[in-house]
């Protein structure tokens, strides 16, 4: 198996009970009794998720955050979760990440029930888990229902958290808001709940606005186009808005801004920028200023 792709393809072919989706979806929809309960589990890997001089109380929010995100992009409810937890062998760093790790779930009301702790060999990399449980809404979006002529929509600007990492990776001292963008991502949980009921499509961009359209696009059957990449103020005052920057944003993962198509005659409920547009066919294209481009070897952040 050559890659996470590759890899995926295989596992699908075993995950047939219904709850998981075809696994072409970020989480799985599982049905008990009268509840319908979203499940989502996300890894984050030391050197690949975060950087080693990370601060471990970031990187127990980043754990909650990502999983939070899951639950956003289905406008689910958070109940409760679930830790595998890697001892450090340093008890004040993991006290730390669980300051981290609470803080986040006690601002979105997800309490922690239940998991496991191991120790890892001396040296290896540090990997933290979490399984996140949340309440279905009565319609449970996936990232395969786009139709052509819908309209594509962010609820922020893409690109703050991979200049943030490349900050950080200048000088570990580095801070600001791009910084915060990186370390501490923002699940948007109430946005989510807002556009379930109304979206044709959503999922959370947490691999770069062009992978994760792409993504959309396949999983739904059509082409997208996008048509404009977003910035923040923070960005463009750092780094400026040209075709390279703006190329670089899209590519960027860990913005945790959600995406999602809506039909055009229905207005977004909450903050969103209109990014493209659902058209015919099977392909992704870009657009950058108008003028069209040919999209990168490499679209986002891909395992292997």
């Amino acid at each position: 198996m050559a890659d996470e792709q590759d890899f995926l393809a295989r596992l699908r072919s075993r995950a047939t009970h219904d709850a998981a989706r075809g696994l072409l979806d970020d989480v799985a929809l599982l049905t008990v009794a009268d509840a319908r309960l979203v499940l989502t589990s996300d890894t984050i890997v030391e050197g690949v998720h975060y950087l080693p001089d990370d601060p471990p109380q970031d990187i127990g929010w980043k754990l909650a955050a990502v999983n939070l995100s899951d639950l956003a992009a289905k406008g689910a409810r958070p109940v409760a979760c679930l830790l595998n937890y890697s001892l450090s062998g340093e008890g004040a760093w993991d006290a730390a990440f669980l300051d981290g790790l609470h803080a986040a779930l006690d601002r979105y009301a997800m309490p922690l029930v239940g998991g496991d702790t191991v120790k890892m060999p001396l040296g290896s990399a540090r990997s933290y888990s979490l399984t996140a449980i949340g309440e279905a809404p009565d319609i449970v979006p996936t990232r395969s229902g786009a139709r052509a002529g819908d309209r594509l929509y962010v609820t922020g600007p893409v690109g703050d958290a991979g200049v943030g990492l490349d900050l950080l990776r200048d000088d570990p001292g580095a801070s600001g808001p791009l910084v915060e963008a990186y370390r501490r991502p923002r699940p948007r949980l109430a946005e989510g709940a807002l556009l379930a009921p109304l979206v044709d499509a959503m999922m959370d961009v947490s691999d770069g606005l062009l992978i994760d359209a792409s993504r959309m696009a396949q999983a739904s059957g059509v082409g997208i186009v996008i048509d404009h990449i977003p910035l923040s103020s923070a960005m463009e005052q750092t780094r400026g808005a040209s075709v390279a920057i703006q190329m670089a944003a899209a590519q960027a993962g860990d913005d945790y801004e959600l995406l999602f198509a809506l039909s055009r005659g229905i207005a977004p409920p909450v903050r969103a920028i209109a990014v493209g547009e659902v058209v015919d066919g099977t392909a992704l294209s870009l657009r950058i200023d108008g003028v069209n481009m040919p999209l990168p070897d490499r679209l986002g952040w891909s395992h292997g």
